[in-house]
């Protein structure tokens, strides 16, 4: 029997939700079902490139202990997810336009690429919908 697929929109630039979404994705990828990440509004700056972790992370007491006991990295649980399984991670296309970025401004290797909200959400109803 196939796996459901799991669609993940991300929309919060929050750490703590990112880190669970990036946990959730990856648990899913790695456990065989199919992972798609949409990455939107605020969550899109937390994966600018050349950002060190201390600069890309904002969030509430949990991020701060996250940080603390150096939880993994919310981008190399996602790095894991499409190395062992089958994740894509695409970047909200209104979102790059209104910051005025290009793909190259994301972390490298972490993207498919650019994609509109009506595509994910057409693609989402064949599967289970996520939002952070």
């Amino acid at each position: 029997m196939a796996c459901i697929p799991l669609y993940i929109l991300l929309c919060s630039g929050e750490h703590e939700k990112l880190q669970m979404a990036a946990m959730i994705a990856s648990v899913g990828a790695v456990s065989e079902r199919p992972v798609e990440v949409f990455v939107s509004m605020g969550a899109l700056a937390a994966f600018a490139a050349g950002v060190a972790p201390a600069e890309r992370y904002r969030g509430g007491a949990f991020s701060v202990l996250m940080r603390e006991k150096r939880a993994p990295d919310a981008l190399t649980l996602l790095r894991q997810g499409r190395e062992l399984g089958e994740l894509k991670m695409w970047a909200c296309s209104m979102a790059l336009d209104l910051h005025g970025w290009e793909m190259e401004r994301l972390v490298e290797g972490l993207f498919d690429g650019p994609l509109g909200l009506t595509k994910f959400l057409s693609d989402a109803e064949t599967g289970q919908l996520v939002t952070f």
